[in-house]
Formats: C-alpha cells, sequence, structure tokens
C-alpha cells in the first residue's frame, strides 16, 4: 500500500457498516475525525464499532455513515431510499455544529495567522488582503446564518407535518452560493501578489485556506447531496 495516499484518506474501497470499529476508520480518513466530531462523538473509543458508539451518543448511526461513506469513498452517491431514511435531528445537529466550527474556531484561527504572517508586507497590499479575507468570512457568516435561522427551523417544522405556503426548499437552493469561490480569490491574491520575503508562516497559512476551502466544499455536497435531497422527499409527503 501507498503509505502516503494512505495517510490522505484513500485507503477504503467499500463502505464502512456499524459493525466497523471506529478507530479503523479515523485512522484510515482524516475527513472522518471532524465528521464524528460534529455529531458530538468523542475521542478515546477503544475498539467499539461505529454502531456502538454512536447507541452511547445518541447519533443516528445510519445518518452517520451515509455521510461518513459519502466523504471517504470515491463516487459513492447516496439512494432514494438512503435519503428517505435520514434522522433529521442528527443531521441538523452535524450541520449546526459544522456551521460553528467554521465561525467560532477555524476561520478566527485562520484570521489571527493570516495577519501575523502578513505583518510585514506593504501596509497597502496587507490591507487589500484583510479586507478580502473579512468580506469572505462576512459571506460565510451570511449563507450559515441564513440556514440556522430560516433553512433549518423549516425543515423542523416540515418533519412535524407543519407544511409552509411561502417557502420550500427550492428557495434555499437557488440562493445557495457556492461560498468557497470567495477563498479562492485570496488564496490567488496571496500567491500572486504577495510581494514581502515569505517563510514558512505564509506557507502554513496557505495551507490552512486550502484545507478550509476542502472543508466547506464538503460541507456545501452534504447540504446540496443529502439535506435538500430530504427535505425535497419530506415536501413530496405533505403534499
Amino acid at each position: 500500500m501507498n503509505s502516503y495516499r494512505h495517510l490522505l484518506g484513500q485507503a477504503f474501497s467499500a463502505p464502512v457498516t456499524a459493525r466497523s470499529k471506529m478507530s479503523d476508520l479515523i485512522t484510515g480518513s482524516a475527513p472522518a475525525l471532524l465528521i464524528i466530531t460534529r455529531f458530538g462523538i468523542p475521542l478515546g473509543f477503544g475498539d467499539k464499532s461505529i454502531g456502538l458508539l454512536c447507541k452511547e451518543h445518541g447519533v443516528d448511526t445510519h445518518t452517520l455513515l451515509l455521510l461518513v461513506n459519502s466523504s471517504i469513498l470515491e463516487g459513492y452517491e447516496p439512494t432514494s431510499e438512503q435519503i428517505a431514511s435520514i434522522h433529521l435531528d442528527s443531521l441538523i445537529t452535524y450541520l449546526l455544529n459544522s456551521h460553528a466550527y467554521f465561525l467560532d474556531f477555524r476561520l478566527p484561527l485562520i484570521r489571527q495567522r493570516l495577519l501575523s504572517a502578513i505583518s510585514n508586507c506593504p501596509q497597502e497590499l496587507a490591507y487589500v488582503i484583510r479586507r478580502f479575507f473579512d468580506e469572505y468570512v462576512e459571506e460565510v457568516h451570511k449563507h450559515m446564518n441564513y440556514e440556522d435561522r430560516t433553512v433549518f427551523p423549516y425543515a423542523r417544522r416540515l418533519a412535524s407535518g407543519e407544511r409552509d405556503g411561502h417557502y420550500n426548499i427550492g428557495i434555499f437552493s437557488k440562493r445557495h452560493d457556492q461560498i468557497e469561490l470567495k477563498i479562492t480569490e485570496l488564496k490567488n491574491l496571496l500567491i500572486k501578489y504577495y510581494t514581502a520575503p515569505s517563510g514558512y508562516e505564509l506557507t502554513a497559512v496557505l495551507h490552512d485556506i486550502f484545507s478550509v476551502e476542502i472543508d466547506l466544499a464538503a460541507h456545501n455536497y452534504i447540504e446540496d447531496s443529502i439535506f435538500t435531497p430530504y427535505i425535497q422527499y419530506l415536501e413530496s409527503k405533505t403534499k
């Protein structure tokens, strides 16, 4: 086995199941670590299975496995049957915790490191970079706050049988901007136009930006390919 690719999390060729050991999942796929953390499952699980840990922490096993397998397997697409059997509370808990991770931890930490890394560059360029990043974070805030305050409450009402005649998930889909695009512009700004002497500090920040860009794309994929189809399924049931 190519150990380098194994460390990148490309060790799985078949879906994990409830009987799979959680430790095997995490050591085989770094993205899975963020997923289980956002479901509220802590580390220190020894050799326990995914199913047992889900039971211990009140997480719907099917929903967790669907998100994990969609993230670690190339070309894995949820079936309509899998979508229909999602547990909404577990999925929304995951999405809310994802939002908190980005807004309260990941992005503030990157901003702190970015400002330190560009402290010696020309003042005008530092201002442009800082403004670019802050505008990007503001877009992420708007995107996620809209989901927290409008989309998720709508989904919960829908699951309880209450249909809103003035709202549907199509409205969300139309305004579900690809928020990772602006961070790509920030990467290009740093790579192409940063003129001060650079070193490991700036390189580390760029690596963080690459990482959060991928993580946000994965987050959007879950919302577009799992959450939205499930809400469409609920809407079809309450017509």
